[in-house]
């Protein structure tokens, strides 16, 4: 068997997704790569990144909703690749609305993808690392809004609530089985998720975010390699005391 370690990333086709893909291809790690249709062109660039730095990378398309979607393309990346190793499940949304606002469909939207999708990623991730018998590691989406609620973002907040929770829960399910189980919580990460047409209006990438959000417009956002680096961190052998925990990276947003 090979020593190469593989990694399965959702929301791959750009922002933190495709940091963390390229990031993980740098530690000699092979790379699935899984996003919606609409994004092939995105998936194929970064692939062929990876693939430049000497690793092996596959994407796949699907919807992190749709388990199935999910269950095949973990089958055919250890049937490509050979394992699961790493599962980072990145896909999300975000929504800026008033709770007074927000109706059913908003609800189920959100949940849907940023709650069922990490519970698909981490549920078939998981039965495929006991089957391997190796450890291994997942690593979910969770969000400073996962620990405090955030002006406008009600049912954001919500998710990103329960993806800590079942982080945590799991992290005690799976200790036996040597997979760590953990989440990252950035603040304002500059990707294309916080992109508004009027930013340029009000002082650029994120402005309309931030003022949605309440925010300090003087509050400086980073780039989507600093997850990246954390994701690097936990993936590591030696980061196997480190389990059931969602990380701050929100420059000083909030301490806890």
């Amino acid at each position: 068997m090979s020593n190469t370690r593989v990694a399965f990333v959702t929301g791959a086709a750009q922002g933190i997704g495709e940091a963390i893909a390229l990031r993980l291809a740098n530690d000699n790690i092979d790379v699935a790569l899984f996003d919606l249709k609409d994004k092939e062109p995105l998936l194929q660039k970064v692939a062929q990144a990876i693939q430049a730095k000497g690793r092996k990378a596959v994407y796949f398309i699907g919807d992190v909703t749709v388990e199935d979607d999910i269950k095949t393309s973990i089958d055919k990346t250890v049937s490509q690749l050979g394992g699961l190793d790493i599962m980072v499940a990145n896909a999300g949304i975000t929504m800026f609305k008033p709770f007074i606002d927000s109706d059913d469909d908003d609800y189920k939207r959100i949940m849907d993808i940023n709650v069922l999708g990490v519970v698909h990623c981490y549920k078939h991730a998981a039965k495929q690392m006991i089957k391997q018998g190796r450890g291994g590691r997942i690593i979910g989406a969770c969000s400073g809004a996962g620990k405090r609620g955030i002006h406008s973002m009600s049912l954001y907040s919500g998710s990103k609530f329960a993806v800590r929770g079942i982080t945590q829960a799991l992290a005690l399910e799976l200790a036996a089985n040597k997979i760590t189980v953990n989440a990252y919580c950035p603040g304002f990460i500059l990707t294309p998720m916080l992109a508004h047409p009027d930013d340029d209006k009000y002082g650029g990438h994120g402005s309309v975010a931030k003022m949605a959000a309440k925010m300090d417009p003087n509050y400086e956002g980073a780039q989507p390699g600093v997850v990246a680096e954390l994701v690097a961190y936990i993936v590591k052998p030696e980061a196997y005391f480190m389990t059931g925990q969602a990380i701050n990276m929100d420059g000083g947003l909030l301490f806890d």
